[in-house]
This record gives C-alpha cells, structure tokens and sequence, in this order.
C-alpha cells in the first residue's frame, strides 16, 4: 500500500467534478486501500478521490475510533435524507480548521462496494455527515463554501501563508 499526497485548499483540483467508476477491478481496489491508509495515517475520518488527485467517484470513511468499521463507497447517491445535524466539520484538505457546518442527520444511500455489488445503506450521526462531506468532494465543493466568504478568505490566506513558511523552513 501507498500513503497518497492529500491536495489541500485552495488548490483548483479539489474542485473538478468526478467522473463515474466504469469498472471496478483491482487497480481500483489497491486504490481503495492505498485510501485508507492515506486516511487513517493523516489521521481522518473519510477521504474522497478527488483528495488524492484521483477524479472518480468514490470515498472510503471509518468513524469507528478503533478505526475497525471501514466503507467503501463507488458512485454513492443518497436517495433519501431527514433531520438536521450542526456539527463542526474538519477537512484532511483544509487542515487545522474546524467550523460548524448544517447537514442532514440521517441519509439512505446507494451504491457499489469494494466488488462492484449494488448496495444500499442507512447513515446516521456522525456517518451521515461525514459521508455527505466526502460525496461534496465528488462535486467540486468544500466545507469551506459552506461558510462565508470573509472566512473562507481568512482561511485561504492563513494556509497559504503557512505553506510558504514550511518552504522557506524546508529550504
């Protein structure tokens, strides 16, 4: 497996829309784990292709804290929602920010597994929203535009700024 570099805000390639998986095979699948990994070592909670640079349509997500309770999810589309969930979000691709972020509470969704198989899920809590923030990675769009656009500035700013002090350190 391969830990994979996780694109960071405001880079343009976080927002291009995935494409649909056409085939899931083992090429897939060693991308799927070379995912987690990349996820789990961050650390993380959930982690889109788009993240990694990879524009196809999947995420993989373990809320579990044991980090014992993976899913794989290709092509998701959520068929239904209820509730509202306000819970402060973080991103692997806007790092050391947090802000509190309206979701929905429970979702039904489908899609195919790790082997191609349709499948269909319920999601609630935590799983619910961290899977709708990895399905906006699919679309283009971030936590971040969920805020204002003065935060989002501040934000875009202060990790700019931060990059360019670890290059000079690193220099």
């Amino acid at each position: 497996m391969t830990k994979l570099r996780i694109l960071e805000f405001p880079d343009p390639r976080l927002r291009t829309k995935a494409a649909p998986v056409e085939v899931v095979d083992d090429a897939l699948r060693a991308l799927i784990d070379d995912m987690f990994e990349t996820m789990y070592a961050a650390p993380g909670i959930g982690l889109a292709a788009t993240q990694v640079d990879v524009h196809k349509r999947l995420l993989v997500a373990d809320v579990s804290a044991e980090k014992t309770d993976p899913h794989v999810l290709i092509n998701p589309r959520i068929l239904e929602k209820d509730g509202v969930a306000v819970t402060e979000e973080g991103c692997l691709s806007v790092p050391g920010y947090y802000e509190e972020v309206e979701r929905a509470n429970h979702i039904r969704v489908a899609f195919l597994d790790r082997d191609g198989k349709e499948t269909e899920m319920e999601a609630e809590g935590l799983l619910a929203v961290c899977i709708q923030h990895e399905m906006d990675h699919l679309e283009g769009k971030l936590f971040v535009d969920y805020l204002s656009e003065a935060k989002r500035s501040r934000i875009r700013k202060r990790l700019e700024r931060d990059r360019r002090q670890q290059a000079v350190s690193v220099a």
